[in-house]
């Protein structure tokens, strides 16, 4: 047996427990382990050399598959650059396995390199964290790193999904001799893990039933959640048949249908704000986008507040929560609609709620969509407006989303965006740092085309992730570029200050071009609204990778971003 023969096994466990993808940073102390995974045969290899693009790399790809894909790393640094990434798939609940190599901790203080603290080194940021034994001489240590590894794949798949880290301290030799073999073993002990779906016992369903009952003015808002298209056609008739609001922010994935409310961004300041409150609030999905939503929620909470999910955690974002129910949102709402359904064919009745209150959520959302289209018509210059809906229109639902953080999210949800092929976004920690990493794993697997938007602060941050050998043909991005953070010019604070420029927005001159040239992208640009339709559409065109970088005014973006959200209805 060779003597990293324990490591050699870990890919046929991952593999057992349906493991297909694995990101690789190259490094000597994590050898075995890469060789390892590229010599079993089953798993689809991606190397990428900056470790905090591979986490997001793979954090894109484990968002596709819904599989656990794993991050393989080098001991030192190279372990906490994946940090980022591990944290958003945490939030995000996104099945990780991080493998990092480490030295024998007895090599800790003694000036040797690479070498700092690893076990547990992402803290609270992952499921569960377990460390490997260092010596493998021992029936009992073999023992011992299959029946961890075996727990480890398995509770990253389990219901709310997440990472989880193994760390593996290493001893010399890292590789192979000639005369060594490195086959995987032939028996490898599986241990599987049986899961039962939750459901609702009878007795509290008809508790349920007896509060839906008594509310008469119910909303339904759905948070981030990956496209379900049979969960969108329940709550569809929900709010066709009920006559209850259903909003979703743009990650929420609700399919295109005029029965959604999706402009709650735009009329949610108003004066009758108190007129649209819930006194029954069913939520499901993560973190939602809006603010406007939020703080709406928070000021005029519901007298009961229903939340659908598996959660590890008590969340109450909108401090009214009086039940929490672990189940998923595709049962629930499916069974939801069934008994009532069957509970008023019985009765011969209809559904007893205040018809008056759906019937104001939809005034209030067709009167925002048309305000929307008046204003972004009556625009006669290129800004971030007119450019990322003429963008929208032009992709007509046939590429699955990709959208930034700060400004680019902002924009999506206001304009409403929205795939059949699912919108995405990096919500879990809202950060910039992997925007371009996780829709370059995501088009590796998703074999559709793929489109992101973001800013030119976060591709700048992020250009990393394009350094991979083969980059997807079926990925396109857009750079909206003004030229700095441009979310410090449009919110409260910053934008009166005359340190804005160069502390807050970080005004530069830098462009995508050379990044483009760098990495084999066909580079278009768009600088007037008079060629806007036709670059659009050569870019969208094109059959390779490519990249759009828009050129807008910062000031200007300020002004139609004002004028937009300035709606009085």
């Amino acid at each position: 047996m060779a003597i990293l023969q324990p490591l050699i096994d870990i890919p046929a466990i991952c593999y057992a427990h349906g493991s297909r993808h694995a990101v690789v940073s190259p490094g000597s102390r994590s050898a075995a382990l890469t060789l390892a995974f590229a010599r079993h045969g089953g798993f689809q290899m991606h190397v990428c050399m900056d470790e905090r693009s591979a986490a997001f790399i793979g954090l894109g790809i484990a968002q596709q598959t819904t599989s656990v894909v794993v991050l393989i790393c080098t001991s030192g640094s190279a372990a906490y650059n994946f940090a980022p990434g591990v944290a958003e798939a945490f939030f995000q609940q996104i099945p990780l396995l991080i493998l990092t190599a480490d030295r024998p901790k007895d090599w800790l203080h003694q000036y040797d390199g690479q070498t700092i603290y690893q076990n547990e080194i992402y803290g609270k940021h992952v499921k569960r964290s377990f460390e490997l034994p260092s010596d493998y001489g021992h029936k009992d240590a073999v023992w011992a790193i299959n029946r961890i590894v075996n727990e480890a794949v398995g509770l990253s798949d389990t219901k709310p999904n997440g990472p989880v880290h193994i760390n593996i301290p290493i001893r010399e030799p890292f590789y192979p001799s000639p005369e060594e073999e490195f086959v995987q073993s032939e028996n490898v002990r599986i241990i599987n893990r049986e899961v039962s779906d939750r459901t609702i016992p009878a007795d509290k369903w008809n508790m349920l039933l007896d509060e839906l009952d008594s509310a008469k003015r119910i909303l339904i808002v759905g948070g981030q959640h990956n496209p379900d298209p049979e969960l969108g056609r329940v709550l569809a008739q929900i709010a066709e048949e009920w006559n209850v609001p259903v909003v979703g922010d743009c990650i929420s994935n609700l399919p295109g249908s005029e029965l959604f409310v999706r402009h709650h961004d735009l009329f949610l300041r108003s004066a009758e704000d108190e007129n649209l409150a819930p006194d029954l609030l069913i939520t499901f999905g993560l973190s939602l986008v809006s603010k406007e939503l939020k703080l709406f929620l928070r000021k005029n909470a519901p007298s009961q507040h229903w939340h659908i999910g598996q959660d590890s955690f008590l969340a109450d974002p909108m401090q009214s929560l009086t039940r929490q129910i672990p189940v998923e949102p595709l049962y629930f709402f499916t069974s939801l609609f069934e008994k009532v359904d069957y509970q008023l064919f019985v009765e011969n009745s209809d559904f007893q709620n205040d018809s008056g209150y759906g019937a104001l959520w939809q005034r209030k959302e067709n009167e925002a969509r048309r305000y929307k289209q008046k204003l972004i018509t009556n625009l006669s210059s290129l800004n971030d407006l007119t450019s990322l809906e003429s963008l929208f229109e032009a992709t007509n639902g046939r590429y699955q989303l990709h959208v930034g953080n700060s400004m680019a999210i902002r924009y999506a949800n206001a304009l409403s965006f929205e795939s059949s092929l699912g919108l995405y976004c990096n919500r879990g920690t809202s950060g910039i740092d992997g925007c371009v990493s996780t829709a370059v794993g995501a088009a590796l697997v998703n074999n559709q085309p793929t489109l992101l938007i973001v800013g030119d602060v976060s591709f700048l941050y992020d250009r990393n992730g394009l350094l991979i050998r083969h980059l997807p043909d079926n990925l396109k991005i857009v750079v909206v570029n003004n030229a700095g953070g441009s979310i410090f010019r449009m919110i409260d604070g910053p934008a009166g200050l005359p340190e804005l420029g160069e502390y807050f927005e970080t005004r530069h001159s830098f462009t995508a071009k050379r990044t483009c040239e760098d990495s084999n992208i066909t580079y278009f640009e768009l600088r007037d609204i008079a060629s806007m339709h036709s670059t659009i559409t050569d870019f969208l065109a094109s059959n390779k990778i490519s990249l759009l970088e828009i050129f807008t005014d910062p000031e200007e973006n300020r002004q139609t971003w004002k004028a937009l959200k300035s709606m009085q209805v």
